[in-house]
């Protein structure tokens, strides 16, 4: 009887252990952030190291005499406007799809640049705790947001300007998307005691008093309107924005237009977004509009609100979208529309929609394809349309 009993009790550990070992084949929540660590590691240390060593370069460090703005104001112009040919000194055309290389960018790249620098910094300091990463972007921080010489005026009036046409555009907003890892650069960094009181706070002030242009100017509620990308990334950096300021009121605000504005006008019923679709680059706005719907939903959920898992009453959800995209990311050569009409060959990159999605849903072929793509893109156009950069400092 007691060797049956045994047996029993052997068999019972037995079956239980192969149970048990099932969900071990799924990585556990939490792994994806470990995994990422370790293969961006290396890339985080070398970039940080050059993070280092760069001084800091403002939008008072250039200047066009095509700008209607004044020193302290970033200034840039609309991608896609041309000179006439019929007309070569008159007003600028569009041609959609096609950027003008003659256009004025030392502002956007400044801000690009800025952005990388606080980015490698905060990842750095964020695998390490070493202090002398804070130390470094703090001198960045105050040179344009503090520096009365060097700072930044916190709105957009003149970005994306058409020569003829406007001084700036509301859809110019979509350029300081690449301050979004600043802030969270900030956030990560503000309870090191190598970021001082005053830093913060005068970078808390700066970034207010923006997220206040942003939603009050003619110009912000213009661009939050939008139907397509721009409305998405106009929410994605105010999000971003009002969580470094901890503006709750903002973000439940944000978290009620994903629900009912974004996410159910913007998405089809398959998961597409008919809208980046219909434009002569529907790949790479196809991408790059999923991953600010990603980064919403990265951003502002809670446990008690969680837009991971939110879904409209017509079934449209992030999940859905990332499920729709992904073939075509795990294989180009599978997407049904017309190749894009630049830069079609220079994506996909590793984007954030995939580790962030990969996280949320355990989605190991998601994580896998992030991981073998490239992680640190050198064309300027991908880079300008890939804001998150720096996965570790948001996971």
């Amino acid at each position: 009887m007691k060797k049956l009993i045994t047996f029993a009790m052997l068999a019972l550990f037995f079956f239980t252990g192969i149970v048990l070992a099932v969900p071990h084949d799924k990585p556990k929540e939490g792994d994806f952030k470990k995994q990422a660590e370790a293969l961006l590691k290396k890339q985080i240390l070398t970039e940080a190291a050059w993070a280092m060593q760069q001084k800091p370069v403002t939008v008072t460090a250039s200047s066009s005499p095509r700008s209607a703005g004044r020193k302290h104001d970033f200034f840039s112009e609309a991608d896609y406007f041309w000179p006439d040919p019929q007309n070569p000194d008159g007003p600028y055309i569009n041609r959609d799809g096609l950027t003008n290389p003659d256009n004025f960018l030392a502002h956007r790249k400044a801000m690009v640049r800025f952005s990388k620098i606080i980015g490698a910094l905060a990842s750095a300091y964020k695998i390490t705790g070493n202090e002398k990463y804070v130390k470094a972007a703090v001198i960045h921080f105050q040179a344009w947001f503090i520096n009365a010489e060097t700072l930044m005026n916190p709105n957009l009036l003149f970005a994306q300007a058409v020569k003829g046409k406007f001084t700036g555009r509301n859809y110019g907003i979509i350029d300081t998307i690449h301050l979004m890892e600043v802030a969270q650069g900030a956030l990560i960094m503000q309870k090191a005691k190598a970021f001082d009181p005053n830093t913060a706070k005068g970078v808390k002030k700066w970034f207010a008093e923006y997220t206040l242009w942003l939603s009050t100017s003619k110009p912000g509620i213009q661009e939050k309107t939008v139907k397509n990308n721009h409305a998405t990334c106009w929410a994605m950096q105010v999000a971003s924005f009002a969580r470094l300021c901890g503006d709750e009121n903002m973000l439940d605000s944000l978290r009620n237009s994903y629900k009912t504005v974004l996410l159910p006008n913007q998405m089809g019923i398959d998961g597409s977004f008919p809208l980046e679709m219909a434009r002569t680059k529907p790949y790479g706005y196809s991408i790059f509009n999923l991953d600010a719907m990603t980064m919403l939903c990265q951003i502002l959920s809670t446990p008690k609100n969680n837009l991971w898992n939110f879904e409209t009453a017509d079934g449209k959800s992030i999940k859905k979208g990332l499920t729709y995209l992904y073939p075509f990311i795990a294989d180009k050569n599978q997407w049904t529309l017309k190749p894009d009409i630049m830069y079609w060959e220079n994506w996909p990159v590793a984007q954030p929609f995939l580790l962030f999605g990969a996280e949320a849903y355990h989605q190991e072929n998601w994580y896998q394809t992030w991981a073998k793509l490239d992680h640190k893109p050198q064309v300027e156009e991908v880079i300008r349309n890939l804001p998150i950069r720096n996965p570790i400092i948001w996971l």
